[in-house]
């Protein structure tokens, strides 16, 4: 079973205020979704994105931005700089497939040799 985790790419204080409680203690973060698994861990292209407020810890949702978010909003997107796109193989991975290509050679080599 893959497991997914969110890692953290970028992370910025901004001073606009919070629709909800009017605090100027915003937290915008960008996360990258990556994925784990026991032969591979594989880097996506998801990008998602979060803003919390620091007093009320409430998540601000696109729908109640005021232009004021969505301007610091784009501006830090475009600064945002996810990882390249990657597949990285386990040393679990490489143990099996350097197994599987050793016993498929043994088998080629006695039955080439009439001992199968």
């Amino acid at each position: 079973m893959a497991k997914e985790k969110k890692i953290v790419i970028k992370e910025a204080e901004i001073s606009n205020n919070c629709p909800a409680c009017f605090n100027q203690e915003l937290r915008l973060t960008f996360f990258q979704k990556h994925t784990y698994n026991p032969f591979y861990h594989k880097t996506t292209d998801n990008v998602t994105h979060e803003i919390k407020c620091g007093k009320c810890q409430s998540i601000i949702y696109p729908v109640d931005w005021t232009s004021d978010i969505e301007r610091v909003f784009d501006y830090y997107k475009k600064k945002v700089r996810p990882d390249r796109v990657a597949v990285r193989f386990t040393t679990l991975f490489f143990v099996i497939l350097v197994t599987a290509i050793a016993l498929i050679a043994a088998g080629i080599y006695l039955y080439l040799e009439g001992i199968i």
